[in-house]
């Protein structure tokens, strides 16, 4: 979790914005969905990213101060 997964995440994105464009220029309906699904999956990942970082700030504002 952290900067790793982004970077993942943003690089998958990336790539699936080259397939999508390269499929809707070529007229490859294939490569073009395949592009838009890889887009998807990233930025699921992406909010489970953050939805990870944020229940981990609750639990940590929960604990008792020493």
């Amino acid at each position: 979790m952290g900067l790793d997964d982004k970077v993942q995440n943003t690089g998958k994105d990336a790539k699936g914005k080259a397939k999508e464009a390269t499929g809707a220029a070529t007229g490859n309906d294939k490569l073009k969905s395949k592009g838009k699904d890889e887009q998807g999956q990233a930025t699921s990942k992406e909010a489970g990213r953050h939805a990870k970082e944020a229940g981990k700030n609750v639990k940590d504002a929960l604990k008792p101060q020493s």
